[in-house]
């Protein structure tokens, strides 16, 4: 998530009327044309999807995205049963999953449930994702208008930057939380209004209300946006140029981070409580930190998805494709520093605190999103680094060191606004206005990659699978859902978005413990439930079409695996889904169930095994 504070300096370096440069009584038509040119970019960003959200996937990252219609199906079925919003027994049967561990998007999954009820989760997946693009560019536009009192063209270029800067459209492959870039200048707008004389209480209840609304859609970035509040203000406090100011407001601001604090507190308490000390939860993330890091290269190199790749320009030095989350270019990062000389030469003294206080907000970025080691150009150095030292606190032990770049998508987006708006005053402002060109025309975006997906079966959109299985008993598709395989996943959460009878699946794409009990709380997390003998069989096979010669040992252990579960019934489709354009063996899958279940049965369109638990498969 970007994170700029742009300053409380607002007294010391006086804004001016944020419609100075338009008609007064037309910001209106600014703000219009920003909005349609975002949501035309952000249209243009997903146009795969669009084209038919049913059968196309983001094939860099269609787990992510089976995850999140997930969530979308389940909002529908939290409602209408009254359903745990933070824990669910759904998925991973018969354990269950804590959605607080995991991205719950809470807020969305509710005001999108009618949507996600009518047309089903996949359309309003990609709405979702068009509107946090679209968003994210309109809602920097605004506060960079009234924050920094720019004119609408560099408000509004500067806000582009920002809602499509590549890491933003990288996170675009599947996340709806990351890519909600809008979180930052919502929350920040709220932090920049607690210094008003007189209206602590008014103030602290917003930003607590908006802190609220940030955790539920995107904790993690929620995080960034208050280290980087807390940097910000601190260094700009210091200065001693608004060292007055700062203590003048001292007094209004700790009252209204009170009440923001008393509030969030209320209305966070359960999900916090899930978090960090419910069911199903672990210690710190399910990723590695020390791979989850930014390449010191991939600063100056160009994403996968944008022009400068498109003419050979790009690089593999994110970690994958969704995590590309730097990637500016070297033209881009020269004309940052560059920016900030110009600008800072141009100063007064109170801008002079704003500029430091972002300066230092986006070197301690920079220097976080590197990690505990230092990387360059795909190698580990044995350079220790500041990250090293906070990966065991709280909080920073769940974070992937590498998303803290997002954060200076925020800190180039000030820089890039307050240099668009003054650059007519610039000497050589014909090169500036080149350099500017050579720096964003390379990390314009590319439309995200999609790939077919395997439809929904009749035998689940037709409710045929409830002659199979009891309500709410457990169904799996072959092979068990996980994220490289998530279709099973897939078409229970469609199921949800429908309503009336529900089935159960065993395993699903989350984020769980290591094992179970006090002991999986202590450990760090893990993609997916702990594999047994017969969920691993069938991954097995679909992954690499390797089918082992089975015994009755593995019948004997299969029996367990089922009765844990309480399967009632296993189907496998005409067609399965892989990621990244992977082709699963399906007729390995069949196999290995056939050697292990015995012959199917043709229901529909799929082939289907009843389970007796603790009966089937019997031996032979």
């Amino acid at each position: 998530m970007s994170v700029a504070a742009p300053a409380p300096a607002a007294s010391a370096d006086p804004p001016a009327d944020p419609t100075a440069s338009s008609p007064r009584s037309r910001p209106w038509r600014a703000h219009l044309t920003v909005a349609l040119i975002a949501l035309v970019l952000a249209v243009y960003v997903t146009n795969g999807l669009w084209r038919d959200p049913y059968r196309h996937g983001l094939s860099d990252n269609i787990g992510d995205q089976a995850w999140f219609e997930w969530l979308l199906g389940y909002g529908v079925y939290m409602l209408s049963n009254g359903a745990d919003p933070y824990f669910t027994h759904m998925m991973n049967a018969p354990l269950g999953v804590n959605l607080a561990a995991n991205t719950s998007i809470t807020v969305y999954t509710v005001l999108f449930a009618p949507l996600t009820h009518l047309a089903g989760p996949q359309v309003t997946f990609v709405t979702i994702l068009t509107l946090n693009l679209a968003g994210s560019a309109f809602a920097w536009y605004l506060f960079f208008r009234r924050w920094l009192a720019v004119s609408p063209f560099a408000a509004g270029l500067a806000g582009l930057f920002c809602g499509f800067a590549p890491g933003f459209v990288a996170h675009a492959n599947g996340h709806l939380n990351w890519s909600a870039g809008w979180v930052a200048p919502f929350v920040l707008w709220r932090v920049m209004k607690l210094r008003e004389e007189g209206r602590w209480l008014r103030n602290g209840l917003l930003l607590g209300l908006a802190l609220a609304i940030g955790f539920s859609v995107a904790p993690e970035g929620l995080f960034y946006v208050a280290i980087a509040s807390g940097i910000f203000i601190g260094v700009w406090s210091c200065a001693k140029a608004v060292r007055h100011e700062a203590l003048a407001a001292f007094g209004t601001v700790v009252k209204a981070l009170a009440v923001a604090a008393a509030v969030a507190g209320v209305l966070l308490a359960y999900p916090l409580y899930m978090h960090f000390g419910g069911p199903q939860t672990f210690s710190g993330t399910g990723f590695n930190q020390r791979f989850f890091v930014e390449d010191v290269a991939a600063y100056l190199s160009y994403a996968s998805r944008s022009l400068g790749a498109l003419v050979g320009l790009g690089s593999d030095l994110g970690p994958n494709r969704t995590e590309e989350t730097s990637f500016f270019g070297v033209p881009l990062m020269i004309l940052m520093v560059v920016a900030f000389v110009m600008l800072w030469r141009r100063a007064d003294p109170g801008r002079r605190a704003t500029l430091r206080a972002v300066g230092v907000t986006g070197l301690a970025f920079l220097i976080l999103s590197w990690g505990p080691r230092l990387n360059f150009a795909g190698g580990e150095l044995p350079i220790p680094l500041p990250y090293a030292a906070l990966a065991h606190l709280p909080l920073f032990d769940a974070a992937l060191p590498l998303r803290f770049a997002l954060a200076v998508v925020g800190v180039f987006g000030i820089l890039l606004a307050l240099l668009v708006d003054k650059i007519q005053t610039f000497p050589r402002k014909n090169l500036l206005i080149a350099a500017l060109a050579v720096s964003l025309v390379p990390i314009f975006p590319l439309p995200l990659r999609v790939q077919e997906r395997s439809p929904e079966p009749d035998f689940i959109s037709n409710g045929t699978w409830q002659q199979y299985v009891s309500e709410n008993g457990v169904l799996s598709a072959l092979p068990f859902a996980l994220n490289v395989h998530a279709d099973g996943q897939r078409w229970q959460a469609y199921t949800m978005a429908r309503g009336g009878a529900q089935f159960r699946i065993p395993d699903g794409y989350f984020l769980g413990p290591m094992t179970t009990g006090e002991e999986g709380k202590k450990q760090m997390g893990r993609i997916g439930a702990p594999p047994l003998a017969t969920d691993w069989l069938f991954t097995r096979a679909a992954l690499y079409g390797y089918v082992p010669r089975l015994t009755n040992a593995d019948r004997i252990q299969a029996r367990f695996d089922f009765r844990y579960w309480g399967v009632e019934a296993v189907f496998l489709p005409d067609e399965i889904t892989g990621s990244d354009h992977k082709i699963l063996f399906r007729s390995a899958v069949l196999t290995a169930a056939t050697d292990l279940l015995g012959e199917p049965e043709r229901v529909d369109d799929v082939l289907l095994w009843r389970i007796r638990p603790g009966v089937d498969p019997v031996d032979r």
